[in-house]
């Protein structure tokens, strides 16, 4: 096969949908994407969720299901559990043999812990531990954001032995406390015995959103030494984080915990469809390859980089310097990089709080017809 996608995996970059629903399961649509898009992977979200669940017809009998089984005064989210659980099995299910073939690398399927966790870290954990038992599949990751609770959180799940993909990551700070969680519960896992080479992790730094809230801010000032950084910070983020990966993971600390099978946390470029039109559509896919990493795209972006994407050599080596003169020019224009990604952080768990509130709200509505 051939084609930009295809091409990206043969760059070591690893392809993941993010999107799921009922539909795409039952018409067999995921299945084909695996060959098609060398998809090798599925990300989820409350987001994603909440728009297939209130608008996926294909949801009516698998509710009505739940609530049979369930009972008739099941809680909302028991019942949000039950349809969500099952379509991350079947996900899972249907990327085994990709799990399989790349020895556990790829063939993940993420399910997120409700965002109502987000400051409650023994919840986090509770809710991780539970959610990982009811898929019952090795491939699946759960899905925790790096807040501070999180953070507390995610070393007590590794250790666990569950998989984790660390969500809304956006500042370098943020990235090295990600770090330092996973090597603390790998090195948690490894005084209990377990094999490290089963856990995986992947951060998922999110790109489009700093561009957004920035070019806001610079669109603002309305100079053309503004105008002329549009644009510009998601990448440089990303390389820049790549930077601390280079470094963090190249140290004795990991090398001891490479020597019992433990693999590097991979970074994983989330939220990468354009937001502003005046920009390439497959721009945070073309501008983000370098082997080892994951670009996880909705499908309006994987179609337009199937359509026309290009895939570059490595992007990275080089790319450092200006990445850090970027943000040196942000700086003195007045923009604090801290203060926008803490902010951007903020906003983000307010928006899947937002569609986790919606579809609690959808799914009493339907319990209540299905009843």
């Amino acid at each position: 096969m051939s084609g930009p996608l295809h091409s990206l995996s043969e760059a070591g970059v690893s392809v993941w949908l993010d999107d799921l629903s009922r539909s795409r399961l039952d018409s067999g649509s995921l299945a084909a994407m695996l060959s098609s898009h060398s998809i090798a992977g599925v990300t989820t979200n409350p987001t994603i969720f909440a728009q297939a669940i209130s608008q996926d017809p294909a949801y009516e009998p698998r509710l009505a299901e739940a609530v049979a089984t369930a009972g008739a005064e099941a809680d909302p989210e028991e019942l949000i559990d039950l349809l969500t659980v099952a379509d991350v099995q079947d996900a899972c299910d249907a990327l085994r043999g990709v799990y399989e073939r790349t020895e556990g690398i790829d063939g993940r399927v993420s399910l997120e812990v409700s965002p109502v966790l987000a400051h409650d870290g023994e919840g986090t954990i509770e809710a991780a531990k539970r959610l990982a038992a009811a898929v019952g599949r090795e491939n699946v990751m759960i899905k925790i954001p790096a807040t501070e609770a999180g953070l507390y959180a995610i070393p007590r799940v590794l250790e666990a032995g569950i998989s984790v993909n660390v969500t809304l990551v956006f500042s370098l700070d943020q990235y090295r406390k990600v770090v330092e969680a996973y090597l603390t519960g790998l090195e948690r896992a490894r005084e209990h015995g377990a094999d490290l080479s089963s856990i995986a992790s992947v951060a998922s730094v999110f790109v489009s959103r700093v561009d957004a809230e920035i070019d806001r801010r610079l669109d603002a000032l309305g100079t053309e030494e503004a105008a002329a950084l549009r644009g510009g910070a998601g990448l440089a983020n990303c390389r820049l984080t790549h930077r601390v990966q280079s470094q963090v993971f190249d140290s004795e600390r990991f090398r001891v915990l490479a020597a019992a099978g433990a693999r590097i946390q991979r970074l994983l470029w989330a939220s990468t469809g354009v937001k502003d039109p005046a920009y390439p559509d497959t721009m945070y896919v073309s501008g983000l390859v370098t082997p080892g990493t994951v670009n996880t795209m909705p499908e309006k972006t994987m179609e337009a980089f199937a359509d026309h994407g290009e895939v570059p050599a490595d992007t990275m080596p080089g790319a450092y310097a200006a990445a850090d003169a970027h943000f040196d020019a942000l700086a003195g224009l007045g923009i604090d990089y801290a203060e926008v990604m803490d902010r951007l952080q903020t906003e983000g768990l307010e928006k899947f709080s937002a569609s986790w509130t919606e579809l609690v709200d959808v799914v009493a509505s339907r319990r209540a017809d299905a009843v």
